[in-house]
């Protein structure tokens, strides 16, 4: 014997109705665009801070770096070069 396709017997998708009622469906619209409006602005600033505060670690690394240039011993103490070959 040959199964029988059970799909047909599923229901297919429930009424609107049925659901039940969520926060979205009771809010106006005006609200929602409010909301929404709110979050993209909290996304947007969210984002300006992480820049702003990754400029400010670039900026410390830059200043460490140029102290450390300007330091004799630690010039002398990281150099790649052979001194030898100098002599």
């Amino acid at each position: 014997m040959a199964k029988k396709n059970r799909a047909s017997a599923r229901p297919t998708a429930t009424p609107a109705q049925d659901r039940p009622a969520t926060l979205k469906d009771m809010l106006s619209a005006d609200v929602l665009d409010k909301l929404k409006a709110q979050a993209t602005e909290l996304k947007a600033e969210e984002q300006q801070r992480k820049e702003k505060q990754q400029q400010e670690a670039e900026d410390a690394r830059k200043a460490e770096q140029k102290r450390r240039d300007n330091d004799f011993e630690y010039l002398l103490e990281n150099t790649k070069q052979d001194w030898k070959k100098f002599k």
